[in-house]
């Protein structure tokens, strides 16, 4: 049995963001992030467990890319 270390995976190879996590990575506010998340446009980098929200990092980098303003 190989021993696995608890090692932590870089935010920037993460498939899925916690809300501190994704500001962290993008440089926006958690504030901002959930008051984006509740738009209907921004609801394809939103994933539901149970009543956590997580983000798409991926699609959430896209979606930032295409705006001028947030």
């Amino acid at each position: 049995m190989a021993h696995t270390e608890n090692v932590e995976v870089p935010i920037q190879k993460k498939v899925l963001l916690t809300f501190p996590q994704a500001a962290k990575y993008s440089g926006i506010g958690e504030n901002k992030l959930r008051e984006l998340a509740e738009r209907e446009e921004c609801s394809d980098w939103i994933v539901r467990n149970g009543n956590r929200k997580l983000i798409k990092r991926e699609r959430l980098r896209d979606y930032l890319l295409r705006q001028e303003i947030i």
